[in-house]
């Protein structure tokens, strides 16, 4: 795992890229075919692969039995290209682009290339596949059609995964993309957890693509401390952001990450990362926005979970939030029944129980939602919950505890995420409370299920 992992070892790959670096290789290989593109008359954005394909006089040829698409070696010596058609336009598009940026390599009639899903690869496949997609990016977001995307800044993994969803390409290729063309001092990185030895753990820098104004190094090999960051993406998808100490760099650098598949033998995911600077200021406190669970918080310290629950049952029914409090910490239902058979008023909107679950986590139970099942009105009330986050304000300040949760009060109790937001502004960061807020990934962040390659997220 660990040679895997530290060096190319791809014949494929090694042979592209004759002793260099072959992302570079790749890189420029597919900047040339997309730029004589383009003086040849393609265009876009979209910048159709088909197009590109009847550029390069490659033969796409629909096969309803492929699974996605796959480049097939003919008797002449050349290839063609085989696609589903019934396969959701985009990642239609993505496919026919992995299949063409497979035809830059050298031995590409060697055999028939398919698609291949994270679950498919072996040794290092990985390695191949990777490369495809970062061509694969250049030529769905080519050379002049990106830099106006590049309007945010400081860049933020938010802002890549949305650029990821909006060109049908990898986190690892939005980032590579943005590194190179933004005037933001800042590194791009990917880095996978070493799993034995000595350094057992830690993360390596798989590798980093540096912008033209980062002011720090950061090198291929690098090793990040087991406590990084980094090492909070459980999951694919999963985002973390915080700060980041780097040997020869007196101040802490910001530090936003997501985590991508692994390589293939890994249980742990790897980890896209964007390293930058600190905003010059820091003291006014914003909500910290995750993609993640938000019963499992992030971060040092003492933890309280908020979540809203109705005043009609102490029985938390359903499929929200409140159930999978009670399923992950079953006495903190069984307190809650307890508190409300003790007294009936306690289901009093603007009512809050808090219970310690667990070492470092209190579950704070807000009556904020007046009855429960179908209903044309909103069932959230504004003011009990205003009163709710006044009194877990109270309690957090006073147990040095960081509040987290899921967008509280927008699912069955059908209120507006804005007005929530400005409650809690006036409440919690008014009090000095750090507050994160969590977001299941989005199931177009995880890549495993729609795209080709174990590198996309």
């Amino acid at each position: 795992m660990e040679d895997v992992v530290s060096r190319w070892t791809n014949p494929s790959v090694r042979a592209l890229a004759a002793g260099g670096d072959p992302i570079e290789a790749i890189t420029h290989r597919a900047r040339e075919v997309a730029l004589d593109a383009m003086e040849a008359g393609w265009s876009g954005p979209p910048f159709d692969p088909m197009t590109l394909a009847d550029h390069l006089k490659l033969e796409i040829l629909p096969r309803q039995q492929v699974r996605d698409a796959r480049t097939v070696p003919t008797p002449d010596g050349r290839v063609h290209i085989e696609f589903n058609p019934n396969r959701p336009v985009g990642r239609l598009r993505y496919s026919i682009a992995h299949e063409i940026a497979h035809t830059l390599f050298p031995d590409c009639a060697a055999q028939v290339r398919n698609r291949m899903l994270h679950e498919d690869l072996k040794s290092d496949d990985w390695q191949l596949e990777m490369l495809c997609n970062i061509a694969a990016a250049e030529f769905l977001m080519p050379t002049g059609s990106f830099v106006t995307e590049l309007s945010q800044t400081p860049t933020t993994i938010d802002e890549v995964l949305k650029l990821r969803r909006r060109y049908d390409v990898s986190v690892e290729a939005v980032l590579i993309r943005i590194a190179k063309l933004t005037n933001d001092p800042m590194a791009a990185f990917v880095a996978s957890r070493i799993e034995n030895g000595v350094n057992v753990g830690q993360f390596r820098i798989d590798y980093a693509v540096p912008s033209r104004h980062a002011k720090w190094p950061l090198r291929k090999g690098a090793l990040l401390p087991a406590d990084s960051v980094v090492g909070e993406c459980r999951a694919i998808g999963f985002t973390a952001k915080g700060t980041q100490h780097v040997p020869g760099v007196a101040k802490p650098l910001r530090l936003e990450c997501v985590g991508l598949p692994p390589y293939p033998g890994s249980t742990f995911p790897r980890v896209a990362a964007i390293l930058g600077e600190l905003p010059e200021s820091t003291a006014e406190p914003n909500i910290l926005y995750l993609a993640g669970n938000a019963l499992d918080p992030r971060g040092p310290g003492e933890k309280l979970i908020a979540h809203v629950v109705n005043d009609r049952t102490p029985n938390w029914g359903g499929n929200g939030f409140a159930v999978q409090v009670a399923r992950r910490w079953s006495a903190v239902q069984a307190d809650f029944r307890a508190w409300v058979s003790a007294d009936r008023t306690a289901l009093t909107l603007g009512k809050v129980r808090f219970f310690r679950a667990d070492d470092g986590v209190t579950i704070a139970s807000m009556v904020a939602q007046r009855g429960y099942g179908p209903s044309a009105a909103t069932r959230l009330r504004y003011s009990a919950l205003d009163q709710c986050l006044a009194a877990v304000a109270e309690y957090a300040a006073r147990n040095s505890s960081a509040v987290h949760m899921p967008r509280i009060g927008t699912g069955y109790a059908g209120g507006s995420w804005l007005l929530i937001e400005e409650l809690i502004r006036l409440t919690l960061l008014r009090a000095g409370v750090p507050v994160t807020v969590y977001d299941l990934p989005r199931a177009s962040d995880r890549p495993s299920a729609t795209l080709r390659t174990p590198s996309p997220a």
